[in-house]
């Protein structure tokens, strides 16, 4: 499963979807064998996000191995899905080879 736009609210919402899990489970349908975050972590995510703060928390909740190149064609942005991944700062070069072509290319079963 990929989740468009950086997963929407699932990784801003991750602590809070376990603290509701451990805080109340009797309310929980189901119980849970695995906290939500830890579910939200075998996803994968599109990096279409917009800004460098919602990219960096994005990796930061889910890594950046579950990230992969989003774009919103065929709406022109003035930047593009690459360089939106370029100049986000303190990303490193695995981060962006991941995030650019390595997680898809995996999934995907592409050898390079």
């Amino acid at each position: 499963i990929c989740a468009a736009h950086g997963g929407g609210y699932l990784p801003s919402y991750a602590a809070r979807s376990d603290a509701g899990c451990t805080t109340f489970p009797n309310r929980c349908t189901i119980a849970p064998k695995k906290k939500p975050t830890e579910y939200l972590r075998q996803l994968y995510y599109d990096s279409l996000v917009f800004t460098p703060e919602g990219l960096r928390h994005l990796i930061a909740e889910v890594g950046a191995g579950q990230i992969v190149m989003g774009t919103d064609y065929p709406y022109p942005w003035t930047k593009t899905a690459v360089d939106h991944i370029l100049a986000t700062p303190e990303l490193s070069d695995a981060e962006r080879a991941a995030i650019l072509g390595e997680t898809a290319a995996g999934l995907l079963a592409i050898k390079s």
